[in-house]
């Protein structure tokens, strides 16, 4: 004789298997929360009629959407908000004082730790699909739709309401437990859950990240101008770097963790339990003139599964060129940086040229295709 079918999840059971159940796929935490961003919308509004989006048009493009979940997703009444530790295994105890380090050498190239492994993107989607999938095996064909900063969502706010930290005053999420090295994904859902409550502020008087922000892009607690990040100037903009903040960049070739760093919440930052986000390429000790000579299919090669692929090849010269550039503070004239430069002068990108000869020209080399100079040493 078959045995009776088990009886369905009550919701606040529902609830708290969803939770397990993203534990045991990988997330450090699964909140639910929902769908009221009326608070943050306003916010979001404000921010865009600053500019402080720069040329990131997709921020204002999908009117209010972003802000109302149920319009893009009609029937949306909850959004599970999950996080993921992205620090690899094998990072060491002193991982912030190995990162100084790298910022403090010239050959340097440094990448952000988040992109060092593979793309996030890919990495969330499918294990929020497993999540949903999970949920619909429990209790059969529901309404949802799995994001991962990949569409019109407040992700955000949204991790805030779920109790999954606060937002920092770099504009991040802080979790009491891991810092803010990690990723959000969400699942919209259709069903009526039991919300979890936000968690408090606990920030207190401490402005590290805004005081370490290389370029002071961040203008007070919660704001941000988007304009002068880093890691808008070397993923987000497309065009020229603004040459007055090319010099703040120092050798940051992809984002940058500084604000990261800096916060004390970091020291509890979590290592990732899955192996997706382990360095590949040798990013965390790559030179800058190594990476410099990727030609474009060396590039796309390497940068298959990467984060990293989807500035380009130009972008990446263009980026790095900078950072050769800047490598002039502490070895001006090196003959490898100068030699690499030289040999990207005449790119066919008018934007690789344009960044090369304003490097080589803090190199003290001016023309498109200098003479090497005379010692490899710093002036006096």
């Amino acid at each position: 004789m078959l045995a009776p079918p088990a009886p369905p999840l009550e919701l606040p059971q529902l609830a708290l298997a969803i939770k397990a159940w993203g534990r045991e796929l990988g997330f450090a935490d699964v909140g639910i929360a929902d769908i009221d961003l009326a608070q943050a919308e306003a916010g979001l509004q404000a921010w865009l009629e600053q500019g402080h989006h720069g040329e990131m048009d997709y921020m204002a493009s999908h009117g209010s959407k972003r802000a109302r979940p149920a319009e893009l997703l009609p029937g949306t009444v909850r959004v599970i908000s999950a996080r993921m530790d992205y620090l690899p295994v094998a990072t060491p105890a002193h991982w912030r004082a190995r990162e100084a380090a790298r910022l403090a050498d010239p050959s340097a190239a440094v990448v952000s730790l988040y992109a060092r492994g593979r793309d996030y993107h890919k990495v969330l989607r499918a294990r929020l699909q497993q999540l949903a999938a999970r949920i619909e095996a429990a209790i059969g064909p529901f309404g949802y739709r799995v994001f991962t900063d990949s569409a019109p969502v407040m992700e955000l706010p949204l991790a805030q309401k779920a109790g999954l930290g606060w937002r920092g005053k770099h504009t991040l999420l802080l979790n009491r437990q891991a810092g803010s090295m990690f990723f959000l994904g969400e699942i919209l859902v259709d069903l009526p859950l039991p919300v979890d409550a936000p968690v408090a502020a606990h920030c207190g008087q401490c402005r590290s990240c805004i005081d370490v922000c290389p370029t002071q892009a961040i203008l007070g607690p919660g704001r941000l101008d988007a304009r002068r990040c880093i890691s808008y100037l070397t993923i987000e903009l497309k065009g020229a770097i603004p040459e007055p903040l090319r010099a703040l960049i120092g050798n940051r070739i992809y984002g940058c963790d500084d604000c990261q760093t800096a916060c004390p919440w970091n020291k509890f930052a979590q290592r990732a339990v899955l192996a997706d986000f382990d360095e590949r390429n040798d990013l965390g000790s790559a030179t800058l003139v190594d990476l410099f000579g990727w030609d474009e299919a060396v590039f796309e090669r390497r940068m298959e599964g990467s984060p990293i692929r989807r500035i380009g090849h130009e972008r990446w010269l263009r980026n790095i060129a900078v950072a050769l550039g800047n490598g002039a503070v502490e070895a001006r004239g090196d003959a490898a940086m100068v030699a690499a430069l030289q040999a990207r002068a005449g790119h066919p990108s008018a934007l690789v040229r344009e960044h090369v000869a304003w490097a080589l020209a803090r190199h003290g080399i001016t023309g498109a295709s200098g003479a090497a100079p005379t010692s490899p040493h710093r002036p006096k």
